[in-house]
């Protein structure tokens, strides 16, 4: 789906599996037309990137997000009421899936300077996966310890990490996202009706320690910041509107002083 307003697309399709009786004709299969499209374009990119740019892995489509692609939002968590047993063989094969998805990526295009380039625009040392846990911005904590925790420290598990994004609306979780065994950084995004990151920037620093942090920040903000030297590191600020390339540069020279 295209967000007319950003120009963004979704990975969201329409849900394909309305009886979970057809669950079981699922397989994964290399000879797939997708699966197919996924290596030539990673072999495109290979080529292209050579001393140039690093190639991003895949966010990942597992758990909870997987079965909102086979079901839609509504019915799986309706499922989770009514067919949690069915839910927990989806994602199983979720992560059986999205491991020969990353496992694919990482033969493939290897580590960039030791590192994975991820999908939010920063490098991470080590073999880096990207893990989102949108579908509980919705819910309650007590779901996400239930449904959420397990999948993802699961994965986790089988790299060196890896990187959880959370949405505006999604900061009751932060307590129990902070703690997920193998968490690497937490990219926060912004939503319409909730104080921007960078204006709780001191307190979600204060509150998430040495764990690393990445949020953006309007470029008069950073720079009254910046003057003000209110700007607590270990975070990582990717600075919008920035007029151009020249006060870029010299910005980044105020940085580094």
């Amino acid at each position: 789906m295209r967000d007319a307003a950003t120009g963004q697309i979704s990975s969201m399709v329409a849900p394909f599996l309305p009886e979970w009786k057809e669950f079981g004709k699922l397989k994964t299969d290399p000879s797939n037309v997708w699966f197919q499209h996924y290596l030539k374009q990673i072999a495109i990119f290979r080529q292209a990137s050579i001393v140039k740019f690093g190639i991003s892995h895949l966010i990942l489509v597992d758990s909870l997000n997987f079965i909102f692609e086979l079901r839609g939002a509504t019915t799986t968590y309706l499922d989770l009421i009514d067919s949690p047993d069915m839910v927990r063989q989806a994602i199983d094969f979720s992560y059986h899936l999205n491991r020969w998805v990353a496992d694919t990526f990482f033969e493939l295009v290897g580590l960039e300077q030791g590192g994975t380039c991820s999908n939010f625009g920063q490098w991470m040392p080590g073999k880096i996966i990207s893990e989102s846990v949108d579908p509980f911005h919705m819910t309650g904590i007590n779901y996400f310890e239930e449904w959420g925790r397990e999948p993802i420290e699961r994965i986790f598990k089988d790299y060196d990490g890896g990187i959880i994004h959370l949405h505006a609306n999604g900061r009751h979780l932060l307590d129990s996202v902070k703690s997920i065994k193998g968490l690497k950084a937490i990219r926060f995004l912004e939503d319409l009706g909730f104080p921007t990151t960078f204006e709780l920037r001191n307190t979600l620093k204060q509150k998430l320690g040495d764990l690393p942090l990445i949020m953006d920040a309007d470029f008069k903000f950073f720079i009254q910041a910046l003057q003000e030297k209110d700007l607590p590191g270990g975070i990582l600020y990717n600075v919008l509107n920035v007029p151009d390339q020249d006060m870029a540069n010299q910005t980044m020279e105020k940085v580094r002083n």
